[in-house]
């Protein structure tokens, strides 16, 4: 027998016993726990021969990871936020009377022109228009003075106001004397005023959320008057 495994074999002297809060057993008690550990440990003991393994061979035990509970996509929604129905039931998209106010959305009417200037490189009389009608149609308009010169339904011309939320058929617009109109895109014309430059946009082109119409890619080509 080696010196290492004599060592190994060597009982637990006594001043250590305290120490380490063990107390020394004998060989059957020790051989006894270790066939126990490892039928526990193996997953087809009746499959393997104990003593052969302790004798021959090095005995590598393994770890296997708890398997993940699957979740059901109810519980994903959950986690992730709430879904279409439940902000409508919440009335989450919903301005209440008293911040139905003009002068409130000012400062958000303040950062979308200068929002809008730095997407167009300042709107310089040497800019093509076209390039800054291609940047808008891609742009948000939370925040922008839009005026409906075309439409339609007679009774939505002349509507003007602060555009302070967009969905993807709809405006809703804030006008000067703090009314809430909802505008429909399709079948209206949008006027759009930006230091002097003046475009017009048809809503049937833009009837999409404003996240996916920012990728989506416009062909250039005459546009079909009301």
């Amino acid at each position: 027998m080696s010196t290492d495994e004599s060592l190994l074999r060597a009982a637990i002297p006594r001043e250590l016993v305290g120490v380490l809060g063990v107390q020394p057993q004998s060989s059957s008690t020790a051989a006894a726990f270790t066939e126990a550990f490892l039928k526990n440990g193996l997953r087809n003991p009746q499959h393997h021969d104990l003593q052969e393994m302790l004798t021959h061979k090095a005995l590598i035990l393994s770890y296997t990871r708890p398997k993940k509970k699957k979740t059901s996509r109810s519980s994903k929604r959950a986690k992730g936020g709430l879904n279409a129905r439940q902000k409508r039931d919440m009335k989450v998209f919903t301005i209440r009377p008293e911040h139905q106010r003009y002068e409130l959305f000012l400062p958000l009417h303040n950062l979308w022109r200068q929002y809008i200037l730095d997407l167009c490189g300042g709107l310089k009389p040497t800019c093509n228009p076209q390039m800054v009608q291609q940047k808008l149609l891609k742009a948000d308009f939370h925040g922008a003075i839009i005026t409906v010169v075309r439409s339609r339904c007679p009774s939505y011309v002349g509507i003007s106001g602060i555009l302070v939320q967009e969905f993807k058929h709809v405006f809703k617009v804030i006008t000067r004397d703090n009314k809430l109109k909802v505008v429909p895109k399709k079948n209206s014309v949008f006027e759009v005023e930006i230091n002097g430059f003046v475009s017009h946009i048809y809503g049937g082109k833009i009837e999409q959320r404003a996240g996916i119409r920012s990728a989506k890619r416009y062909k250039t080509r005459t546009t079909i008057d009301l």
